[in-house]
């Protein structure tokens, strides 16, 4: 159902940064993200009684379209809400892909309300972008790929907004190269995961909009934080102008074009904020559902030009 995804090294990473860096290009997975992997796994587990009203979800984007294809594949109509702020081009590729697409809200946790109420009302099947078994078991097999892909690795960073992704990674390299440390990374206009890794409470963490919306998420997954309580070596976060900068550098030097989320990642690493030095590291490039309109928002707010790399 999913694309191998290529493990590619940087030789301009690894010069920048004096490290063999490699980058698991989720940005080329089908839907454009690694989100298909846990949505097509929690589906493809569902029972027929279960798929009679319908599938609905809420989604910044990626989950959306990962839900709509895997639910066209079973012929299982799907309704998704998404925020109000969700990218065009997010919007719509979901419609493209069969789903209804209902906006609601200013970010996720409004959108995720919503959808609630309508799955409540009609009995519908929710499939949680992150808060569920199933899902965190898919998107684990990123990181199984990479294991295969660039066994020497000793570090993986990984983007994180309600955690599936972040808590998959860990599970996956803890169960099989627990040496390798696994560092998760937040946007710091939304930090609730790293808040919460470092007893931060909640209530006292503002928070702002993000270029890295797909992982803009007020209450990450209690499941998801379990998981990341006890496998997750560290996290940290990265500022507007390091994510906006990591996207012009993909684009100029990588010639690829990466959603902010994914971005998030890719600036922890060029800005050398991993909290020790590494000499393998993988980098989870998680989506690259950019919005075309939104670069010159990238240039604006990156003081470092392209060039400064």
């Amino acid at each position: 159902m999913v694309h191998r995804t290529p493990c590619k090294e940087s030789a301009t990473f690894n010069e920048w940064v004096n490290a063999e860096v490699y980058l698991k290009l989720e940005n080329l997975q089908k839907t454009g993200s690694f989100k298909i992997r846990g949505a097509f796994n929690k589906i493809s587990q569902l029972s027929e009684e279960e798929c009679k009203k319908g599938l609905i979800a809420a989604s910044a984007g990626n989950h959306a379209q990962g839900v709509a294809l895997a639910g066209r594949k079973r012929g299982i109509p799907v309704t998704i809400y998404m925020p109000k702020t969700t990218p065009e081009a997010k919007v719509s590729a979901t419609r493209k892909y069969g789903a209804t697409v209902k906006l609601a809200g200013q970010n996720f946790d409004e959108a995720y309300v919503a959808a609630r109420a309508e799955q409540l009302a009609t009995g519908a099947s929710f499939i949680h972008p992150f808060d569920d078994r199933a899902v965190i078991e898919g998107q684990a097999t990123v990181a199984m790929e990479m294991l295969q892909q660039r066994p020497e690795m000793d570090t993986i960073v990984v983007p994180a907004g309600g955690g599936g992704l972040l808590a998959g990674t860990a599970l996956a390299v803890k169960s099989i190269r627990p040496n390798v440390k696994v560092i998760g990374v937040q946007a710091s206009n939304s930090p609730a995961i790293v808040s919460s890794f470092h007893g931060v409470k909640n209530k006292s963490v503002s928070f702002l909009p993000t270029i890295a919306e797909g992982i803009c998420v007020k209450e990450p997954g209690k499941l998801t934080m379990d998981i990341i309580h006890n496998y997750v070596d560290d996290m940290l976060t990265v500022s507007e102008q390091e994510i906006s900068s990591a996207i012009l550098f993909m684009l100029e030097r990588e010639k690829m074009l990466v959603e902010g989320a994914a971005a998030a990642a890719i600036a922890a690493v060029l800005s050398n904020k991993l909290p020790a030095p590494m000499n393998k590291v993988g980098i989870i490039v998680s989506g690259g559902n950019f919005d075309v309109g939104n670069l010159g928002n990238c240039i604006r707010v990156s003081t470092d030009t392209v060039q400064n790399f």
